[in-house]
């Protein structure tokens, strides 16, 4: 099997899962009781959320687990705009976001909140200036994700941080789900985070959103205190100190695992440029671990599909919209339609051989000879 469908999620890594084994015996307690075994577990977490913190270089943030970043993204957008709607009902965004996102401001724009997209250059890229123009008092949230997840571009982050931070009133959130454990960004002036575990090698089931301490937001799920006034339920503390381990193990050798990725990216990009049928939509300054590619003579279902009966595993679109007939991004970024529907996503890990891409790429070259 060649799998190089990371983005969309990750395998587990075997330590963690022993990890999740050991602690799922040994912290039986629900960590909303008073007893002693609630209270190991209570412990057991709050030391997580410490290991956390220090992994990510945190300050005077607070960590509420979730299912993941779409309960987190909701949780961000929902809670926020729900919050301060007597304030403010403004809400910036761009075309690259995750489904979860624009799903949820759609569903505010519905309760009157009034949408605003903000303009990209031609790689993607957010345009600063417009932004400025389009932040005013009622401008309650600006929600923009580090890393798009079908093309890989990257946003100037702290520079949109810098923005927003001009406006008292408005807060920023950013998507990291693609970013955390995979790069080095500055996350302690950002006012929400989003991410999951299954994108670093971690359980599915399991995410963060990372708040400022002195933000409000509106709870999404009631039914009284948990870890969190914000997020009610019995804290899944196997699946979060898992979560925790699985960054931990992310953080070893790190920088050697980011320049193997950067290195895959770079020999992939060479032998997929020798085929004159292909379109390589990802820039060299996306994130590596991300290559999107249009073959106009297949459709991106049918390249997906064909490809997966030789056991190798891509995406056409992110796995959330995989079934829509043409990527949104693509179209965002080439104003192509037939690129728009043909476009594949190919995501490394530090995982990754030259000999899997070396086998994708032979695959690739058969399918089209045979068109």
């Amino acid at each position: 099997m060649i799998y190089l469908d990371y983005s969309a999620t990750t395998p587990v890594n075997i330590k963690v899962l022993k990890y999740f084994e050991d602690v799922s015996l040994r912290y039986i307690g629900n960590a909303n009781s008073i007893h002693s075994l609630g209270k190991n577990s209570f412990k057991a977490i709050n030391s997580c959320s410490k290991k956390i913190s220090s992994l990510l270089k945190l300050k005077d943030q607070e960590i509420i687990y979730t299912s993941g970043a779409t309960e987190s993204n909701n949780l961000a957008i929902k809670g926020i705009a729900f919050k301060y709607a007597n304030q403010s009902k403004q809400i910036i965004t761009t075309y690259y976001e995750h489904s979860s996102i624009i799903a949820s401001i759609n569903y505010m724009r519905t309760l009157g909140f009034k949408v605003q997209i903000v303009n990209s250059n031609n790689k993607g890229i957010v345009d600063l200036e417009h932004l400025k123009k389009l932040i005013n008092d009622d401008t309650v949230l600006v929600s923009i994700g580090s890393v798009n997840s079908e093309i890989g571009i990257r946003q100037p982050i702290n520079e949109i941080n810098k923005i927003v931070k001009q406006h008292k009133n408005c807060i920023f959130h950013c998507d990291m789900t693609q970013s955390i454990g995979k790069e080095r960004i500055d996350l302690s002036q950002i006012d929400l985070i989003s991410f999951s575990a299954h994108k670093f090698y971690g359980i599915k089931g399991v995410g963060a959103l990372i708040k400022k301490n002195n933000l409000q937001l509106d709870p999404q799920i009631h039914g009284g205190k948990s870890t969190t006034i914000y997020r009610s339920g019995t804290p899944a503390t196997p699946l979060i100190l898992s979560m925790g381990k699985a960054l931990e193990l992310m953080y070893v050798n790190f920088d050697k695992k980011y320049n193997h990725v950067a290195m895959i990216n770079k020999y992939l990009r060479g032998e997929l440029e020798k085929i004159k049928e292909i379109k390589i939509n990802s820039t060299i300054e996306c994130l590596p671990h991300i290559l999107n590619i249009s073959i106009p003579s297949f459709s991106s279902k049918k390249m997906v599909k064909e490809l997966a009966k030789n056991d190798i595993y891509i995406s056409n679109h992110t796995a959330c919209s995989s079934d829509e007939s043409k990527s949104l991004a693509i179209y965002a970024l080439t104003n192509d339609l037939k690129l728009a529907r043909t476009s594949i996503r190919i995501s490394l890990s530090y995982l990754t051989t030259k000999k899997e891409i070396n086998m994708l790429v032979e695959q690739i070259k058969r399918m089209l000879k045979n068109v």
